[in-house]
């Protein structure tokens, strides 16, 4: 083990805003998925799924970028997914590209219609426990600090950032 002098230990300002910050980790989308699950009847995890599908041109997107899209492992995907097909809101197919062989999931009409219907609650709630709390400055600080703490911590999700 390595001496503890060595360790850039926080300042007591950075440690108040860590604490700050993984409390709102930890109460934030709570919130979002209890309103979901109780007005929609998905999860957070499920509606990002929906989410990111609905977003594409053709409704359609390799398991493996959904997965890191929506934040979850491809296990959790794969199962979130066929508990999704179960309903008739998604689908998968088998693809050939030039990068091989590969899994994709598709939006059905009536997923689109689920996400349609549960997006108005949604962003209320996002409002609500986000976006009321802040000043419009703020807010631009929000999307700047995120946008940044994305890039260190996953750089490959960068591109969402501008969704």
């Amino acid at each position: 083990m390595s001496d503890s002098t060595e360790v850039p230990w926080l300042s007591e300002p950075e440690r108040s805003a860590w604490i700050a910050l993984t409390t709102m980790f930890a109460s934030v989308p709570p919130a979002i998925d209890t309103q979901l699950k109780r007005d929609s009847g998905i999860n957070f995890f499920e509606y990002q799924i929906l989410s990111w599908l609905s977003m594409t041109d053709d409704r359609v997107m390799r398991m493996g970028t959904l997965a890191h899209l929506a934040g979850g492992s491809l296990s959790r995907l794969s199962h979130a997914v066929t508990r999704l097909e179960r309903q008739g809101w998604v689908g998968r197919r088998t693809t050939d590209s030039a990068e091989g062989r590969c899994v994709e999931a598709l939006l059905t009409d009536a997923g689109m219609a689920v996400v349609v219907a549960a997006a108005p609650g949604h962003v209320r709630e996002a409002r609500r426990v986000v976006f009321d709390a802040l000043t419009p400055e703020e807010v631009g600080q929000l999307q700047r600090i995120a946008g940044k703490l994305v890039l260190a911590a996953a750089p490959e999700m960068a591109g969402c950032l501008k969704a």
